[in-house]
This record gives structure tokens, sequence and C-alpha cells, in this order.
């Protein structure tokens, strides 16, 4: 099992989904980062982003690394932080950008989680790239990030923030019992968000249908109904039903970054995890 730790330090960034304690550390953390004397070359308020605030970023492309399928990182630029995942932990930071020239601050805080190759790798790489960027050029909906001779260190494309037309295979969810558990084997949970609001599903034995709405990372599902089959095998499938639908209804925000997607509760607590697997039609 990997242990989770918080740090605030002068920026190394190092993007695993985290668990809901880490959440609230982070938070925290970022707080006290805010507030940590000596450790910051920048102000968040100087030369406030234009054309990067408010967008998100899936990396493509890395300088001097071939990206393996299924690795992802991300890179979001919202009220003067650049937050995201490198792969293998999260980090936030503060960012200035103005007139293609991109400075990101040596505060910043991230998770501090041990990953195994290749996500370290990728981790250490796309952190050296953020390091290096010193501006920024945006073209065909790409990111390019620029060292100071004005080469290319990393390309990312713009990241889809919407829910309505997505299906989503389920990783994880909250259990009921104070923690999240994995989905049984041999047995699959399901997500649609379709354009028209409705949301359905399969609880691994039968289908749920509902409705949602969605606006920024304000997430809410209204009651579910649901089919009612009754499954014996695997041992506990019906169990897991329940217990996922009731964690449906405790969701409040979504986070969707690269191929996961995150549903948490009012409290924070991560409610389900899932992975993208297609679109659907309206």
């Amino acid at each position: 099992m990997h242990r989770e730790s918080i740090a605030v330090t002068c920026f190394q960034p190092t993007a695993a989904i985290l668990t809901s304690t880490a959440y609230r550390l982070l938070g925290a953390a970022l707080l006290a980062a805010a507030v940590l004397p000596g450790c910051s070359s920048m102000s968040p308020q100087r030369d406030a982003a234009t054309t990067l605030d408010n967008t998100a970023w899936t990396l493509s492309s890395l300088r001097g690394m071939r990206l393996v399928t299924g690795q992802h990182a991300t890179l979001k630029f919202a009220h003067g932080r650049a937050t995201g995942s490198d792969g293998c932990n999260r980090f936030s930071v503060n960012f200035a950008a103005a007139d293609g020239q991109l400075e990101l601050g040596s505060a910043g805080v991230s998770t501090q989680m041990a990953c195994p190759e290749p996500a370290a790798e990728l981790a250490a790489a796309f952190t050296g790239a953020l390091k290096d960027a010193r501006a920024y050029r945006t073209e065909a909906g790409s990111l390019l990030l620029l060292n100071a001779s004005g080469a290319t260190l990393a390309s990312l494309l713009a990241q889809p923030d919407a829910l309505a037309g997505t299906a989503w295979e389920v990783s994880s969810f909250h259990n009921g019992r104070q923690s999240v558990g994995s989905v049984i084997e041999d047995t699959r949970l399901t997500l649609e968000f379709l354009r028209d609001s409705t949301l359905r599903g399969s609880g691994g034995c039968n289908t749920f249908t509902g409705s949602f709405t969605a606006e920024g990372n304000a997430l809410n599902i209204g009651r579910l109904a649901s089919t009612r089959m009754a499954c014996e095998q695997p041992e506990g499938r019906m169990a897991q039903e329940a217990a996922f639908l009731a964690a449906l209804q405790t969701v409040t925000s979504a986070r969707r970054e690269a191929d996961r997607l995150e549903l948490r509760s009012a409290s924070g607590s991560l409610a389900v995890s899932a992975r993208l697997a297609s679109s659907v039609k309206p």
C-alpha cells in the first residue's frame, strides 16, 4: 500500500488518485504555502493570466521521452494557480503569464507518493519541463511549453471537462464503511452521462437511471431508480450494488482529468472513481 503525505516545498511537484484525507491535507497545505515566509519568489497577483487562466490540458508529448499508453499528466490554470498531475503525484503552484511569457513560482505543494516505473520517470521528466518553462504558445488546440531559448519542452492538448456525452467504468467507490473499495472481480459498475441530463448505468447486477445537473465542478445526481433482479454470484454482488448506488446519492462535485473521473461528497470524501470508457450518443 502506498502512503501519502503532503509537503510544502519550494516547488518540486512530483498523480495518482488522492484519498479524501490527502485532499483535506492538500487544502491545509495550500493555506500554509500562502503564509509561509521566504519560500515564494513571485506574487500571485503579478501579470494575472488572461489567455491561460481557466484552461486545462493533458500532456501529449514530452521532449526526450516517449509516452506509454495509459500514462497521463495534466495541467490546469485557474485563479493564479497551476495545478495538475505529473503522472504520479498532484501538485499546485502559483503562476504568472503575459505576452507569451510564463513563470511558475518557486513555492508549491505536492503529494509525496512513491510510484513505480514508468510513472516515476514521467513524473520526473514532466516536473523538469515545468521547472524549465519560461514561455508558452497556443496553436491548433495545443499548448506548447517553451524553455528560455524557445525550444519546445512539452506539448499538451486541451482537456475536455464536460460530463454530458461520456461513459465511465468504475474502478472504486465508497463502500459505506468509512473506506473506499475496489470493484469485485467479474463485476462491472458503469456510468453514462447523456446529453439530455439523464444518468444511467449498471450497478453490477441491475441497471439504473436518474438525472443529473452539472455546473462547473458542482454535480447533483437526482433520485435513482433501478431494476430489481437478484444476482447471487459472485458473493457480495448485491451489497456492492447497494453501496455503489448509495455513494452516488452523496455526490456534490466532480473532477474530470484526462481519462479519470472523481466524484466527491460534500465533505470532500471520494464517492466514486472511474475511468473513461467511450462517448455515448445524444
